[in-house]
């Protein structure tokens, strides 16, 4: 601290470990603010020099912060820091007089360099390395909770932690019997050497273990119960694939094979297949007889095949690979597409819906949690930009569960990708994780030895503005709902902003409002089924018109802008036909360039019509789901079903025309 006007020294303030890389007196003169290479901010008493309160939380350097003009807030940015592999690349907010975290923001994809209030408090800008400057409306803080209280209800989360202990290896999987009454695991050396070779399985409801399972002369890198939670299959270094009697421990089978180490084991959703990656020196996904043990099918990617899971009919199966996710066909063999997931995919999951996969990345300095479109291989949400070693979805498809190299679990809303809270206590990284059947608990396994259990409370919903429908989200069915109810006056719900219509300006603020939180319009699958590109074209010419110039609206404009970015293909592309093969119906996926009058003919395989399916003039737009799909029940002109065989089938748009082959198997 220097004298303004002698220049002379009147304090040094010491205390960060590292530089000191932003400094920021508050409003009122009488403390300063310091962020640092420590990963701290410090407040200091600007007359006395005095070290007031230290405030953490930071992954890395915190490069800049400002105080808002009341002083009661004080913001700041953090930045990579590549020398030592720290990454922060969000925006903090933190009460001044308790030093709390109020909120953290989300958004850049890079180190945050800048940080400023407006003069009214009510915006706050935020300049990054990504090129970027993000616009932001601070929240009213939430009322303060304990220290780590994992479901906000005021309580310990120890109080609600089982601590499963036993093993003497990592813990490298979890999974949870059908009827949730045991749990099994498997222990490897992923992060330390150990000789802990073995399968275990525990009562979920007392924590306490049933049995120990032995056989593996290696790591158990997966393990998973049939769905009628009679046999539990489980992967192993020692290259095998091994089936065990979930009621007696008694080894049933040895599935041989791979030629280097087993990564992961799922069962089809019937129990009548069993899949397996393959590590080192193997790089197949292996598809076995549940039953005899026999080998029914080999896939050959491009690399080690991390984690496998079936689509929840069966006819799908994702493999994770390095650089790639493969999505084959289970019946044919067929790679239908691949996902890009930039760096390793080291665990893939599909949504009980079988309508999204989520993906985890456990590479540093890659987005670890993406959530991509199953049907269109699009992706939909990157969540969190950190090491993540395994996903699961909820039972009801709401939640995601993501492990992480910092430690914890974090659980994720499926539609806004927003984060809904953060599980601590393991001491190393959480390397797999299992909701239970009914949703209520949650496995973690860790490279620490233990497996914790959780206790789920839901959440208390937030009370968000533009959530139309009452569903704790604002997503795109409120936005179908204010549209649809346009013009209309008197009390209404769809009358967003209160001034006694339902019009233009109400949806708008709901677009506003989903702007505000995600990414971008691809990150809601729903408008693909719900909306098409034309409405959204509509609705944005009324929407300029108004020449709306607040915040809120024109983030709402530019939500509907980039959303008709998303409902407009850049190619007209017919897609594989779901399912294939198929008995008695299929359904047929295309997207639309452009408007143009449709036409699907099918033929058998001598190239004769077997039926025509005119679907007159089509705007353009996604047309994948069964909503909007073609739909062909098998049947020719005559309405007879017919016979089983190969079939082409042809889409003819405007001067667009491909033809694709499919299979009926009766």
């Amino acid at each position: 601290l220097w004298d303004a006007a002698t220049g002379a020294l009147k304090q040094t303030l010491t205390g960060h470990t590292g530089q000191v890389e932003s400094i920021a007196f508050s409003p009122d003169g009488n403390t300063l603010a310091s962020g640092g290479w420590d990963n701290t901010l410090r407040l200091w008493d600007a007359a006395t020099g005095a070290l007031k309160q230290t405030l953490t939380g930071h992954t890395g350097p915190v490069s800049s912060i400002a105080f808002s003009p009341d002083g009661n807030t004080l913001a700041s940015g953090g930045r990579d820091e590549r020398f030592d592999n720290r990454v922060d690349r969000t925006v903090r907010l933190w009460n001044v007089d308790t030093g709390t975290l109020e909120q953290i923001l989300t958004g850049h994809t890079s180190g945050i360099f800048s940080v400023s209030f407006s003069p009214d408090g009510n915006t706050l800008v935020s300049g990054s390395g990504d090129g970027t400057v993000l616009l932001w409306e601070p929240s009213p803080p939430e009322p303060p909770q304990p220290e780590d209280d994992v479901n906000g209800d005021g309580k310990d989360p120890r109080a609600m932690v089982r601590i499963l202990t036993g093993h003497t290896g990592s813990v490298s999987s979890v999974s949870f019997s059908p009827d949730g009454t045991t749990i099994a695991s498997g222990s490897g050396g992923f992060l330390r050497s150990s000789d802990d070779h073995t399968v275990r399985l525990w009562d979920a409801e007392t924590g306490t273990p049933i049995r120990t399972l032995t056989g593996h002369t290696s790591w158990v890198n997966s393990v998973s119960f049939s769905p009628d939670g009679t046999t539990i299959a489980s992967g192993s270094e020692d290259h095998t694939v091994r089936l065990w009697d979930a009621e007696t421990g008694d080894f049933i089978r040895t599935l041989a094979g791979h030629t280097g180490s087993v990564l992961s084991v799922s069962y089809s959703p019937d129990g009548a297949t069993i899949a397996s990656g393959g590590g080192w020196n193997d790089n197949t996904l292996r598809l076995w007889d549940a039953a005899t043990g026999d080998l029914i099918r080999t896939f050959t990617g491009s690399g080690l095949v991390f984690s496998v899971s079936f689509s929840p009919d069966g006819n799908i199966i994702a493999g994770g690979s390095v650089g790639v996710i493969y999505l084959w066909d289970v019946g044919t063999g067929d790679l239908i597409r691949t996902l890009d997931p930039v760096w390793h995919a080291d665990s893939v999951s599909f949504s009980p819906d079988g309508t999204t996969i989520a993906s985890a990345t456990a590479t540093w300095g890659y987005i670890g949690l993406r959530l991509w479109d199953a049907v269109t291989g699009d992706l939909i949400h990157m969540f969190y930009e950190g090491e993540v070693y395994s996903v699961s979805y909820s039972p009801d498809g709401t939640t995601i569960a993501s492990g992480s190299e910092d430690h914890t679990v974090r659980l994720w809303n499926v539609v806004t990708g927003d984060p809904i809270r953060t599980l601590t206590g393991h001491t190393e990284r959480v390397t797999s994780v299992s909701f239970s059947p009914d949703g209520n608990t949650l496995a973690s396994g860790s490279g620490d030895s233990t497996i914790l259990l959780w206790e789920l409370s839901p959440p208390e919903p937030p009370q968000l503005e533009g959530d139309v429908n009452g569903d704790s989200v604002v997503n795109i069915q409120d936005l179908v709902l204010v549209a649809g109810q346009i013009g209309q006056t008197g009390p209404n719900d769809a009358d967003v902003n209160g001034d006694g219509t339902v019009n233009i300006q109400d949806l708008v603020l709901v677009a506003g409002a989903l702007g505000n939180v995600a990414a971008a319009p691809s990150l809601h699958s729903q408008a693909l089924s719900m909306l098409t590109a034309t409405d959204v074209q509509n609705w944005l010419t009324q929407a300029q018109r108004l020449n709306l110039s607040d915040l809120h609206s024109q983030r709402g404009i530019r939500f509907l802008e980039q959303l008709l970015a998303v409902l407009t293909p850049k190619v007209t592309v017919l897609l594989p036909n779901y399912p294939n093969p198929f008995n008695p119906e299929t359904w047929i996926p295309y997207h639309l360039a452009h408007a143009a009058d449709i036409q699907i003919t099918i033929y058998d395989i001598k190239g004769v019509m077997v039926r025509e399916l005119d679907l007159g003039y089509q705007p353009a737009g996604y047309y994948t789901d069964r909503a909007k799909a073609a739909y062909w029940d098998g049947r020719n002109v005559s309405g007879e079903s017919v016979a089983s065989g190969i079939y082409f089938y042809q889409l003819r748009a405007g001067d667009y025309s491909t033809t694709r082959r499919m299979v009926i198997l009766k």
